[in-house]
């Protein structure tokens, strides 16, 4: 086991970053959790705290990070974020306001500092989880989202000229560059021929999608463009997808338009496999494919860069801060107990019992969701319930 720096891994050295509202919540009892498999034979792992970023932080030191945080998160293997964004109950008069502009920089600042150019998100409907189609085929969802995280509509080009005025002008460009298009679709074929070994394997469950020769794969990758509107990045992407492609002869490929693909996602989910967007409509599409596997409540995520492993990811939940209900111990932890499985899954390519715990922790959530559902109950009460599962 070799750390980063060559030398012997003796433990993983996680960054836990609450944040705002709920977030300190979920996040107390998925360290509990973390820790319990770390003493039931898991991987060794210093979760260590940081008050930042967060509301609190800015209200005390006027920023929502120091200036140093981009060296002290890279003194860490990995970081663990619980969610960003806390104006307060509106019953509060006295509630602390930022813009989301400045409340959610650090998630860019994070993604955009760690070259974190690849967001994951799996959707996989766990039993006891909300069902919102009505189809049963829609229990066979087995999904996974890949949003290029880098540039394209976010990366920050533009601007307004005459603010305020009844000639302004606001511009606002995308941007989007071949190597950051090729590098995205070979993760996306890379993560889909993972899945055609575990389908063969026997340890997920059988897909098959037809092949354009004749015959069938077992996993399929499907690019999601509006080339027919945007056309000079539409035609890229699909020309560099097909040169990714031709690497990949035993993966099954399919093209969506972003309306379209949003239209067959509720249609029919059980068609997709791994899903490559832009930044924009990856966005999107990812919050909808949530929504297919339960809810936000149940929507783990990461950010990494899949090419250089000394760049810690950053894991964290779909759901935002909820201030209405924070404090009052009544936040639905699971979305944060599955992005520390998302964690565990990660270290697992490196050391095979963090992969072993990913799967416990999985386990521990959905049977207690087989048993409660998503019904309202006390965070600490799912936590200890999650916990005696793991037990």
């Amino acid at each position: 086991m070799w750390n980063r720096d060559g030398g012997r891994r003796r433990q993983w050295r996680v960054a836990v970053l609450p944040g705002d509202g709920i977030g300190p919540e979920v996040m107390a009892v998925t360290l509990k959790a973390l820790r319990a498999l770390s003493e039931q034979g898991g991987p060794d792992m210093a979760l260590e705290e940081l008050p930042w970023p967060s509301h609190q932080w800015h209200r005390q030191n006027g920023q929502m990070m120091p200036d140093d945080w981009k060296e002290t998160l890279a003194g860490y293997d990995a970081i663990l974020l619980g969610a960003l964004g806390d104006p307060g109950p509106t019953s509060d008069p006295q509630r602390y306001l930022l813009s989301d502009a400045v409340s959610l920089a650090p998630l860019l600042d994070i993604r955009k500092g760690f070259d974190q150019w690849a967001c994951e998100r799996p959707a996989i409907l766990l039993e006891g989880a909300p069902k919102y189609l009505a189809d049963e085929r829609a229990r066979d969802l087995d999904m996974l989202v890949i949003r290029e995280n880098s540039e394209g509509e976010y990366v920050g080009q533009g601007g307004r000229l005459a603010p305020g005025t009844a000639r302004e002008v606001a511009t606002q460009m995308e941007v989007f560059t071949r190597a950051g298009a090729e590098r995205i679709f070979r993760h996306a074929f890379e993560r889909a021929a993972a899945r055609a070994a575990e389908r063969e394997a026997g340890t997920r469950r059988n897909r098959e999608f037809p092949l354009p020769g004749g015959g069938t794969a077992r996993a399929q990758v499907c690019l999601v463009t509006k080339r027919n509107a945007l056309r000079y990045w539409g035609e890229m992407y699909t020309e560099v997808f097909a040169e990714v492609a031709a690497d990949y002869p035993g993966i099954a490929t399919h093209h969506e338009l972003v309306d379209a693909a949003c239209m067959k996602f509720v249609m029919s989910p059980w068609q997709f496999d791994v899903v490559v967007a832009s930044n924009l409509q990856g966005d999107i599409l990812t919050d909808l494919a949530a929504v297919l596997s339960g809810g936000m409540g149940v929507a783990p995520s990461c950010n990494l860069n899949p090419a250089d492993r000394r760049q810690p990811p950053m894991f964290e939940p779909t759901h935002g801060s909820a201030p209405d209900i924070a404090g009052h111990n009544l936040a639905g932890p699971q979305a944060m107990l599955l992005t520390g499985a998302m964690l565990l899954d990660w270290m697992g390519e490196e050391e095979p019992r963090a992969a072993t715990a990913a799967r416990r922790l999985r386990e521990a959530v959905e049977s207690d969701l087989q048993v409660h559902g998503t019904m309202q109950r006390e965070t600490t009460a799912i936590g200890d319930a999650v916990l005696a599962a793991l037990a």
